[in-house]
């Protein structure tokens, strides 16, 4: 009788330290000897943005009348020493995700729907390609550890160039991209051998330490006449210290990736055990640029966050913190298409579901977005793709106006950590902010 009562009336009781999850990790791991990899970013539940509140105004702060009143959203990012710093017209920029990891289409779609709302796209490791630099008004070119597709006339042609020191689902650890994404064309942007499974650098060639990435940002300055802000972007560990060093070593912008940021491949053990929260992140970030004198000036360095941005409210929380603005990974493939419910079959068949499907390595994804794959990558209309990007980007920005409205702000920049209380001990520690109901801020003593 005891095979018809559910688990409950069995009186079973699942642990919490080897759940189902472990248990299957466990039992994959005895079968084929590897670890496991796979795309998308931190699943554990971490302090985040939802943690947060706002504290609207009503009769101690005067709020803006929406549709009288304007709300200011431009950015103007590496003023510090380039002589053509960027001016966007939303805070919201599109992270760098690399043509290998992602179908020509899709980095095309990108440029588009990042240029129609006037926003920035990210080359990403292996080079710039003709779609994404034909369509980007603004391109952000990545120089990464492994170097591959990199040559001084690229860097000429892009508007700004980001040195990748880490990244958040990965600090400390180099990328992935296996043989059968590695095509013709990306092994002879990457000059790899074609269908040979390619692991990226943990670290650049050529220094080790901040005053050798002085030079480098000097020798970048000179290749490209000065032109162009320098990026550098980190992975979020010790992200005061990385900080002050980027400032120290010339950045014009820094750019501090937490561990919920997405990425294409690497170990699940890396995404789910390296790095803190982007939540800690930013209080730490902005401490290291107040104290240099840098923060929140024109021609001082400005501050990118990025890793779990997902809505207006998550760019307005972060700006409240201190950021100038945010970068966008997994939001914008979403809103490209992936995970589309309409290849539900699909990823069934693919062992996964919509929603849920994260093995972007194996180039098989239906929507056509993370593959090489020809027939697959058809599947994905670069023109409509890219206009439901920028209509994700245009619904964010109003998200986040509409916030900085309610508080009384005539800039989405204006936002301050004093309009924002948390609702759990952990956020308020990480954010710096009180806890709700109370002047209390953990870690700092006092309060009520």
């Amino acid at each position: 009788m005891t095979e018809n009562l559910s688990i409950q009336q069995r009186g079973l009781r699942e642990s919490a330290t080897f759940d189902r999850t472990t248990i299957a990790a466990i039992q994959r791991a005895a079968e084929t000897g590897v670890y496991d990899i796979r795309g998308w970013g931190a699943k554990r539940a971490l302090p985040h943005f939802d943690d947060l509140l706002f504290l609207g105004a009503s009769m101690s702060r005067y709020p803006l009348e929406g549709y009288r009143e304007k709300c200011g959203t431009d950015v103007v990012l590496g003023a510090r020493n380039a002589k053509y710093p960027l001016h966007l017209d939303i805070p919201v920029t599109i992270a760098g995700m690399s043509f290998g990891a992602l179908s020509g289409a899709a980095k095309e779609a990108l440029g588009r729907g990042a240029s129609t709302v006037g926003t920035s796209t990210t080359t990403g490791d292996g080079g710039m390609t003709t779609e994404e630099r034909g369509q980007s008004k603004h391109l952000v070119y990545q120089y990464l550890p492994s170097r591959y597709g990199m040559n001084p006339d690229d860097l000429r042609k892009a508007d700004a160039i980001e040195i990748v020191l880490g990244q958040g689902a990965k600090p400390g650890g180099g990328g992935m991209l296996l043989g059968q994404k590695i095509t013709e064309r990306v092994a002879a942007m990457r000059t790899l051998p074609e269908g040979i499974d390619q692991r990226s650098a943990s670290r650049h060639p050529d220094w080790t330490g901040p005053d050798d990435l002085a030079i480098k940002i000097a020798e970048l300055r000179e290749i490209t006449d000065w032109e162009k802000p320098i990026y550098v972007k980190v992975g979020a560990t010790r992200t005061y210290y990385d900080v002050k060093l980027a400032v120290h070593s010339g950045a014009d912008v820094v750019v501090v990736d937490g561990m919920q940021g997405g990425t294409a491949a690497t170990q699940e053990v890396f995404i789910e055990h390296v790095g803190i929260p982007t939540l800690a992140a930013i209080p730490q970030a902005v401490q290291a640029l107040q104290e240099l004198g840098v923060h929140r000036h024109r021609e001082g360095v400005q501050l990118i966050v990025s890793g779990g941005i997902r809505n207006g409210a998550d760019v307005a929380k972060a700006m409240a913190l201190g950021a100038d603005a945010v970068a966008i990974g997994t939001a914008a493939l979403i809103a490209l298409g992936d995970n589309d419910p309409r290849y539900e079959a699909e990823y069934e068949a693919l062992g996964s579901a919509a929603g849920y499907y994260d093995d972007f390595q194996d180039g098989r994804d239906p929507a056509g977005i993370s593959t090489q794959d020809p027939q697959l990558s058809a599947r994905l209309d670069p023109v409509a793709a890219g206009n439901r990007l920028a209509n994700f980007l245009r619904v964010t920005t109003m998200e986040a106006q509409t916030i900085a409205r309610a508080c009384g702000k005539a800039h989405v920049a204006h936002l301050e950590p004093e309009d924002l209380v948390a609702i759990s001990i952990e956020a308020a520690a990480m954010a710096r902010v009180p806890l709700a109901g109370t002047s209390w801020i953990p870690g700092t003593g006092g309060g009520f």
